[in-house]
């Protein structure tokens, strides 16, 4: 055990901040961090937008549906982003359609999510809070416009950092057999039964947490989520990447 592995085990995601300001030179590092990730083919195919604007910032907390949002003072949205490489192409006089490919667009979107582990291990390294904003993706196009973003971009994910205003308890995480195999993969026969002891810990977790939320267990939580209905931008994401000029073939 050292510092950076008990940094890594001790994630929880933080959704309520101070009203302290992160000093620039913390962000630097944790740009950098994020910059010192690895990339496929050292293509360094993303591109990282800090969000300092009051009424960008409340605009996406209007999308993501998450007050929380606009509250954070290190607001970043982690963009896919094969334009840069696309006009390095142009300006070398090169073709660049194969970066509208989805070979490619996978190996912007391994970037991304990489460097934007980096930048919140970095934080929580430093004493900060962090938790991922799926929730921008509620609504893709009206980021897009938002940020103007260019073709061969798309936001990926938001991440909120600041100084924790909680002390959440630790999510039990799936046991390590479920996830973990050796040369081949494993399926579950009877997931109900071989998570039966995880679904006690996580609905005593969620009871523990929250006397006054209804108690729930893992299993539960993926059966509701697979059967029900997803918003209709949520339906338009393919338009909205083949309108960036993704997913192209």
């Amino acid at each position: 055990m050292n510092e950076t592995i008990r940094t890594l085990l001790n994630h929880r995601s933080i959704r309520s901040f101070t009203d302290q300001k992160i000093p620039e030179e913390q962000i630097d590092l944790m740009v950098r961090a994020a910059q010192h990730a690895s990339t496929s083919n050292f293509f360094q195919q993303y591109s990282i937008i800090r969000v300092t604007d009051p009424a960008k910032k409340q605009a996406l907390a209007e999308i993501g549906n998450q007050h929380y949002i606009a509250e954070a003072d290190g607001l970043f949205v982690l963009v896919v982003d094969l334009h840069r490489n696309a006009a390095i192409a142009k300006a070398k006089e090169q073709p660049s359609d194969v970066l509208g490919s989805t070979d490619f667009f996978f190996r912007a979107f391994s970037d991304t999510v990489i460097a934007a582990q980096n930048l919140v291990t970095a934080a929580e390294s430093l004493g900060l809070g962090a938790v991922y904003l799926g929730s921008i993706l509620n609504d893709p196009q009206a980021v897009v416009d938002l940020l103007k973003l260019p073709k061969l971009t798309f936001p990926a994910f938001g991440v909120a950092t600041g100084y924790p205003n909680q002390a959440p308890q630790l999510k039990p995480r799936l046991p390590k057999e479920a996830v973990y195999f050796e040369n081949e993969y494993h399926s579950m026969e009877q997931p109900l039964e071989e998570l039966k002891d995880y679904d006690h810990v996580v609905n005593q977790y969620y009871d523990l947490r929250d006397a006054n939320r209804r108690v729930d267990t893992f299993t539960n939580q993926i059966a509701k989520a697979v059967t029900g209905t997803q918003s209709e931008n949520k339906k338009k994401m393919m338009e909205t990447l083949k309108a960036q000029g993704l997913f192209q073939y």
